[in-house]
């Protein structure tokens, strides 16, 4: 768009068109639409702009809409309103494009840094969960801990939002919290988040994280370093191990049966062990309370401190909840991880760390070289969602809706995948099962995206690449509708005789 005076309604149209962000109003699409322009070059200081009138008949909008427009856009300084001559784009912007200076063409490439050399730490190499960026898209996203639109409190959360910027709450979220957190959210977890798993702590025991995931790593990095002994749940949370991996190569794999971790005279060599005891990931199996007692004791015993992860302990469909190693813990030796999200919106990433008050100043000080804190805005609004009875409501009717989809997928793959087995699923979101031993899962896992079908194969859960277990898969269920889920493991018992 070279001359922008007479624009034709063909080019404005084309240009509306690429906001495609539908969830504005006519006039933010309007509004960003201008700015798009601006700020890309096609419109350049000084140019007019059609009359309200006259890009409303292009855009096929209400002239008033574009009048609101273009009022914001004066106030926020892209426009100049010129009486009698109409609305012109502001001279005063700040360049918009800058264009890198021209190398002399004889510049030696060799010269570029060479950063693979530099890097003191390769994360991208490490072994992960991986699913496609698209999984929303498959038809038969058998997957753990992801989002479910059909599940998602819209109005509730948008509730807490709202009440969240209100004159009041602005004032206490908006100034820089530095080490601190929100005190609405130290106080709804204390009061009404952990007392449900027997957990009773003081207000400066709490720290708020970035997700479950920035607490391990918090942890990691103020306790361990390279001669510390970790041990780990095999098969387990690769993204602890890959944390726990970053500070110390003494990573002590750790077998586990049907009652959770194994107990035996190796642990009693390690100077921290994680442990997953509610739903163990990614077997789910709980951990028996004789060992929980023993466990502790060993901890005792041996000036070993257990980092607990509370996995999944809200979706328990009978209602009973084990207790956490954290409410049994009598001489301060569990450090005690949770997640406020993961079970609905884990894009939510808030988690927090129980610990003892001068581990939390640590904590919280470390924190502040990270990040500072999490966004204070999205503490007060999830202080609210608790406060206000929606959190536990929503875990109430997820743990019906898992039950009900656990119920539905074992069904299933007894039909459909009879050479598949696993224990009967008593809580959580996800299903651990074991295939023949001549099938491969990772390449089952591959081919069954061709067919729509993502579902998680099991190596990556265990401590050695090398691992001769590829036959276990974890199917998830949070993000799958439950009458999907019968057609989708038929879809893939046909992928695994197309495999054969």
């Amino acid at each position: 768009m070279s001359e922008i005076g007479p624009v034709s309604s063909v080019q404005w149209s084309a240009l509306f068109e690429r906001v495609n962000d539908y969830n504005l109003s006519l006039q933010g699409r309007i509004r960003q639409m201008l700015v798009s322009a601006i700020l890309g070059g096609h419109l350049p200081p000084g140019a007019p702009v059609p009359s309200s009138r006259e890009l409303g008949r292009a855009l096929g909008v209400a002239r008033n809409t574009v009048v609101f427009a273009y009022q914001q856009l004066v106030v926020e300084g892209y426009l100049e309103s010129r009486e009698r001559s109409g609305h012109f784009i502001a001279k005063d912007l700040p360049a918009t494009q800058l264009q890198p200076p021209a190398l002399p063409a004889d510049t030696p490439v060799s010269n570029q840094a060479d950063w693979d050399r530099r890097l003191v730490f390769h994360p991208s190499r490490q072994r992960n969960i991986v699913k496609p960026s698209n999984w929303q898209s498959m038809r038969y996203p058998f997957i753990y801990a992801q989002f479910d639109a059909k599940q998602f409190p819209t109005a509730e959360w948008r509730e807490c939002c709202m009440r969240a910027l209100s004159v009041l709450d602005i004032r206490v979220w908006a100034p820089d919290l530095i080490t601190h957190d929100d005190q609405t959210l130290i106080e709804a977890i204390r009061n009404q988040v952990l007392p449900r798993r027997g957990i009773w702590a003081e207000s400066d025991e709490i720290v708020v994280t970035v997700g479950a995931q920035h607490a391990l790593y918090l942890v990691a990095n103020l306790l361990i370093h390279s001669h510390t002994v970790v041990g780990i749940e095999d098969p387990g949370y690769p993204d602890a191990r890959n944390i726990f991996a970053h500070r110390t190569e003494r990573l002590v794999p750790l077998p586990v049966d049907d009652d959770g971790l194994c107990l035996s005279p190796i642990l009693q060599h390690c100077d921290y062990l994680f442990v997953t005891p509610s739903h163990q990931c990614p077997t789910n199996a709980t951990l028996s309370m004789e060992r929980r007692v023993a466990l502790l004791e060993l901890a005792r015993r041996t000036d070993t401190i257990l980092i607990e992860d509370d996995y999944e302990t809200e979706n328990s469909y009978d209602g009973h909840h084990s207790p956490a190693l954290k409410s049994l813990d009598k001489h301060g030796r569990v450090l005690y991880i949770g997640s406020l999200s993961k079970s609905f919106a884990p894009g939510l990433r808030l988690g927090y760390i129980v610990a003892p008050r001068e581990l939390v100043v640590e904590l919280r000080a470390l924190r502040r070289l990270m990040l500072r804190h999490p966004p204070a805005y999205l503490q007060r609004a999830f202080a609210l969602f608790i406060s206000l009875g929606h959190y536990h409501a929503l875990l109430r009717r997820l743990s019906l809706v898992y039950a009900e989809r656990a119920q539905v997928l074992q069904a299933a793959v007894r039909e459909y995948l009879p050479q598949f087995h696993g224990k009967p699923i008593h809580g959580g979101s996800s299903w651990w099962v074991q295939g023949p031993d001549d099938v491969d899962t990772e390449r089952l896992a591959l081919a069954a995206l061709d067919a729509g079908i993502v579902i998680e194969p099991g190596h990556v859960f265990h401590h050695h690449l090398h691992s001769s277990d590829r036959s276990h898969i974890r199917l998830g269920f949070s993000s799958i509708d439950k009458d999907a889920i019968p057609e989708g493991i038929r879809a893939l018992a046909d992928v695994l005789r197309t495999m054969k």
